[in-house]
């Protein structure tokens, strides 16, 4: 059984199970956190899809890590003017657990 979520504007396959790394959630290390934007199930040969999303499923997670993505430089500059700036920038992110998919 699998189901595909979306979360902070990206979309995720997702297994009892698995674990995977989504855009920052609040909540501290161990907190459980519920996903209720399920656009599709799929259990088997029966696929459900959403219209967009779908009623009365939830994917239940854990959060097992909050961390920091890789640095990002933004590096701006120019010609002949003696203008440069260099910045840099690291994205929230958070590791989740995914523990069951279920009905209602």
């Amino acid at each position: 059984m699998y189901a595909i979520i979306k979360t902070g504007g990206s979309q995720f396959r997702v297994e009892p199970g698995m674990k995977l790394m989504v855009p920052h959630l609040e909540g501290e290390e161990g907190a459980s956190h519920t996903f209720e934007d399920v656009l599709l199930v799929a259990k088997e040969d029966k696929v459900v899809v959403g219209h967009p999303f779908i009623e009365g499923i939830k994917v239940s997670a854990r959060i097992v890590e909050q961390s920091k993505g890789p640095k990002v430089v933004i590096f701006k500059r120019k010609r002949r003017k003696g203008y440069q700036r260099k910045t840099g920038h690291r994205q929230l992110q958070t590791w989740v657990q995914i523990e069951k998919i279920t009905k209602g």
